[in-house]
């Protein structure tokens, strides 16, 4: 496995000062000086007025796209280190889980056994309780769907299993009449929406969209929807909504990044806070020492759990 770094993705060398010692976090990659939409109120908020070469003041627009070129790399250096700690995450849970399942495994079924052996010592309710859970925690019992999946649930058998089992045909579905009304309709559509009435490409787009919608309907027999079908083709195509400025669009593109941000600020925190990321921040650069570790302390536990055991039955 390839050794965890720290949660920005590189691992820190040497240097002093404050923060020596730390594990960096992944938001310590996040540039500090970029303007996201949500502190952005007008083009002037973003940054001084720069000059162009001429002298000319630059546009508005100019300033708003070096916002969003430069909002869009920290952006892209983020992800990347979100995702970098996500994939160091989860090998080394796979080897965490690899390495030492069998040895948890083995914990449960010991604490089940030595619950059973106090339970039947005592004859305690209580004492017999906790040994029934911890028994159910080694062998969870699996759910109907799962025993007989694709054959029934929690209802009874479905259908088909039923008639297979029975050697009775299974029941065909059910054929759909439509009816006079819906056959006019249907006519009446495909004659006037029919892609092939259409000029342009956009157009027969639209036409072939909404013939599959008929399509659909005359084939259930929908006549109320082929009713709202007909009125919408009445209505004509939708006018397309006018186009935003391009100052619009970069506002609301750095707002979309703002929001991506906060969406891998949150992904980011989840991992470094789950008990995988916990384990990787304690050894970033040596992960498998880690292990090594806390496998001598389960192996510890094992045996002073099979002691304890042993002494319950010499009892009994």
């Amino acid at each position: 496995m390839r050794k965890g770094r720290g949660l920005g993705g590189e691992g820190r060398e040497g240097g002093g000062g404050e923060g020596e010692g730390k594990p960096p976090r992944v938001t310590d990659s996040v540039p500090r000086d970029v303007a996201y939409a949500g502190q952005v109120t007008t083009p002037e908020a973003e940054q001084p007025q720069s000059v162009s070469s001429d002298g000319a003041a630059s546009r508005p627009e100019e300033r708003l796209e070096r916002a969003v070129r430069a909002a869009e790399q920290a952006l892209i250096e983020f992800e990347i280190a979100v995702e970098t700690f996500r994939v160091e995450v989860e090998n080394f849970s796979r080897l965490h889980h690899q390495r030492l399942g069998p040895m948890y495994a083995r914990l449960e079924e010991l604490d089940a056994e030595i619950a059973e052996a106090k339970a039947a010592r005592t004859g305690d309710p209580e004492d017999l309780r906790v040994a029934q859970e911890l028994r159910a925690r080694v062998m969870p019992m699996p759910s109907v769907e799962e025993l007989f999946h694709g054959w029934m649930d929690g209802e009874g058998l479905f259908p088909e299993a039923s008639a297979m089992l029975t050697d009775q045909p299974v029941r065909p579905p059910q054929r759909v009449r439509p009816t006079e009304e819906a056959r006019r309709l249907y006519r009446e559509l495909a004659r006037k929406a029919h892609p092939d009435l259409a000029q342009e490409e956009g157009e027969r787009a639209r036409r072939e969209e909404f013939i599959t919608r008929v399509n659909a309907a005359y084939g259930r027999g929908d006549e109320a929807l082929l009713k709202e079908l007909a009125e919408e083709w009445a209505a004509g195509p939708v006018p397309e909504e006018q186009r935003p400025s391009r100052s619009e669009e970069l506002y609301a593109r750095l707002d979309w990044l703002a929001r991506r941000k906060e969406l891998l600020a949150v992904i980011a925190k989840d991992l470094e806070e789950s008990a995988i990321g916990g384990m990787l921040r304690l050894a970033p650069d040596d992960p498998d020492r880690l292990l090594d570790e806390i496998a001598e302390q389960l192996l510890t536990e094992v045996a002073r759990r099979e002691s304890e055991l042993a002494a319950l039955r010499a009892q009994g």
